[in-house]
């Protein structure tokens, strides 16, 4: 008998055929996430797994599951996901690290963009007739020769740098490791304090992963102490930053603007977790910028994310040490 395969989230029928190609999958296709209760269900019996964003997987869920044999995750962070659980089952659990970096980087530029030259106010105006060519308007910040706050120089958060650097910004960053000396020069980057780039930089991007550490890092106190008009852009993860105080410093004035594509409602793994964006947070008085957390959402790039994760859990079944692996199991159980 073929090995058995779930899929939590809607995947591309290519996916879909290179899955089929070793097992029975069974796929779930709408553009709903299921309940925890219905993922169990279908995945009792299971071989393998492919899982994304809004799933999460503990020691209870996987006891659950005798059979499961690996987990390939559609994704690089992996904070709602009991990795050492899945060990401890003899369970492979695979990740995507490196294809997510570039279009992330490139949505986080649009953001920018987007909230310091007023796109979308402009694209409303349009939009109700109002114009008849032009008049002095919606006039925004500019990105030249102002200086872009980065903390956290991973991988997304050098691609960033980088592409800033095009608009000949000034780039402080915050990081345990400084960058090589050449990448500095080229992106006329400077290593700082964070307390320094909060109270200096016109435009604060985070590039964090999730963990208890950086939970809210920017919090009202680091609020506090950003320059007064500044803006924070956020498409690292929600949690990295407090809505509620996000919302106190926009109605102040204090924060110039908050452009986000990740929220607080996302964190799946927080028990705490709000179960949706704060309704002041969506005031349309408000000078904020949204998008649904489209930082990987090119095609080809999330198709090659899926295959990728195809092929962990192929290879797996098929006895293999799976690409994208961060956990290591012997013969199974």
């Amino acid at each position: 008998m073929k090995p058995r395969i779930v899929t939590t989230h809607r995947i591309h029928p290519d996916t879909l055929a290179l899955l089929e190609t070793a097992a029975e999958v069974i796929s779930n296709q709408s553009d709903s996430t299921m309940s925890r209760e219905e993922v169990l269900l279908r995945t009792n019996d299971a071989d393998g797994m492919m899982v994304f964003m809004p799933d999460s997987i503990d020691a209870d869920f996987l006891s659950a599951c005798p059979n499961l044999k690996v987990i390939g995750a559609a994704l690089k962070g992996y904070d709602n996901f009991d990795v050492e659980a899945c060990t401890r089952h003899g369970i492979w659990f695979t990740i995507v690290p490196d294809l997510l970096t570039s279009p992330t980087a490139e949505l986080t530029i649009g953001l920018l963009l987007s909230i310091t030259r007023n796109m979308l106010q402009g694209d409303n105006y349009i939009r109700s007739r109002q114009f008849n060519g032009w008049t002095p308007r919606f006039y925004g910040t500019g990105l030249t020769g102002k200086t872009a706050g980065i903390i956290g120089m991973g991988a997304v958060g050098r691609a960033v740098a980088k592409r800033l650097a095009a608009f000949d910004m000034q780039i402080q960053y915050t990081d345990p490791q400084p960058l090589p000396q050449e990448s500095e020069r080229a992106w006329n980057a400077s290593r700082t304090s964070l307390d320094q780039l909060l109270a200096t930089s016109d435009f604060i991007i985070p590039m964090l992963p999730m963990s208890s550490d950086t939970h809210h890092t920017i919090n009202a106190r680091a609020l506090d102490r950003m320059k007064p008009g500044a803006y924070l852009v956020n498409a690292c993860r929600g949690s990295i930053v407090d809505e509620r105080a996000v919302v106190h410093a926009l109605r102040t004035g204090h924060l110039g603007g908050y452009a986000a594509d990740v929220f607080e409602m996302e964190e799946w793994a927080r028990p705490d977790r709000p179960h949706s964006i704060p309704d002041e947070l969506l005031d349309p008085a408000l000078p904020t910028f949204f998008t649904p957390h489209l930082g990987s959402a090119v095609k080809s790039v999330r198709m090659e994310i899926e295959r990728e994760a195809a092929l962990s859990i192929l290879e797996a079944l098929q006895g293999r040490i799976p690409r994208g692996a961060v956990n290591h199991v012997g013969a199974g159980r």
